[in-house]
């Protein structure tokens, strides 16, 4: 389809308001096709991981990067830090980090003419992409203090609100191997998290390409293709995509069946001990709508919501004990009940 801009549209990522919502949604895909070849300078194989990223950013959501150490989740951030030109900051949790370290204090300081007044500094969590690294090696009170500011894009100290910027998108990581002195994000914490994604090790030829291209002398730095304002303005096209009743039906279908207290099916009434809540539709609505923007598309379908179930559900659901010690996985029921809607 051609669409035909003015003069002064022509630079502008996203259609001026008034124009069609097809030439919209065509620009923002091109938008996002770029990003992600410019996200692909930097990081090599690992396409899934890097779609679900995109995703979530387009939803508006917080990810939740599940993988051993040396796989890139830390040149992730950064580089969608730089393709989408948002202000990213890290913090490593450790075990004696304190609420402060994240939302930042109130300081007391002294003028010229000796007059004492108090000066909120603000903590990292006043990034637009914050990578908080190894989120299980703090405490509870830690956690719930980001996961808080997570859900109310706000925070407050000394009785003072102080609103987060816009957008503002937080992307954890997490250790799977390191156990021991770790405080497991609880479920309803977990809750928060738009996706969990696993990075896996890359393939063969992903590998080759690190291994040739990040040991030289020369590291190539992927270009900014949007910013902030135009970030915003895509997430609030997302949720005017349409979206078809057999989707809604399916997304509903396939959550409220994840539940052993109103599933049919067998395998999840034997093996599930609590399944996904609301905020799962919400995930799953949102999400197949930024999958079918970044496709070009204009309506999602049912493979979107086969495509996003395991990432939005694995980590909205947990297995009986005595499924654990069969062998069973979150992964196996979350294919049973695709199966269902498919």
């Amino acid at each position: 389809m051609t669409v035909t801009t003015s003069p002064e549209d022509k630079d502008s990522p996203i259609p001026a308001e008034g124009q069609s919502p097809v030439a919209e949604v065509e620009a923002l895909a091109e938008k996002m096709t770029a990003a992600r070849a410019a996200v692909g300078q930097a990081i090599f194989g690992q396409e899934s991981v890097v779609e679900e990223s995109l995703i979530t950013l387009l939803a508006g959501g917080h990810i939740l990067l599940i993988g051993v150490p040396g796989l890139g989740k830390t040149r992730l951030v950064e580089t969608l830090g730089t393709v989408f030109g948002l202000e990213d900051k890290r913090v490593q949790f450790t075990p004696d980090l304190m609420p402060a370290d994240i939302l930042g204090s109130e300081v007391l300081e002294e003028n010229d003419v000796g007059r004492r007044s108090f000066r909120f500094i603000k903590g990292p969590v006043f990034g637009q992409l914050l990578m908080a690294d190894e989120i299980n090696r703090a405490s509870p009170r830690t956690q719930s203090a980001l996961l808080q500011a997570m859900q109310e894009k706000r925070v407050s100290v000394a009785g003072q609100y102080y609103d987060l910027p816009r957008p503002f998108h937080v992307l954890a990581t997490q250790n799977p191997l390191e156990q021991e002195g770790t405080y497991p994000l609880p479920e309803a914490q977990l809750d928060r998290f738009f996706m969990q994604v696993n990075v896996e090790y890359p393939d063969l030829d992903a590998e080759r390409d690190i291994l040739i291209k990040t040991t030289g002398n020369e590291d190539v730095a992927p270009g900014q293709v949007m910013d902030p304002e135009t970030l915003v303005a895509a997430q609030k096209l997302v949720r005017s995509i349409p979206v078809g009743e057999s989707v809604s039906e399916a997304i509903l279908s396939l959550v409220r069946s994840g539940r052993p207290e109103s599933s049919d099916l067998a395998m999840v009434q034997a093996n599930v001990s609590w399944g996904p809540g609301p905020r799962a539709s919400q995930a799953l609505m949102l999400g197949v709508r930024a999958r079918a923007v970044i496709d070009g598309r204009l309506s999602p379908s049912l493979d979107d919501v086969m495509a996003l179930a395991h990432p939005i559900l694995r980590h909205r659901m947990a297995l009986t004990f005595a499924a654990r010690a069969e062998g069973i996985t979150l992964e196996e029921i979350i294919d049973a009940l695709c199966e269902r809607i498919g």
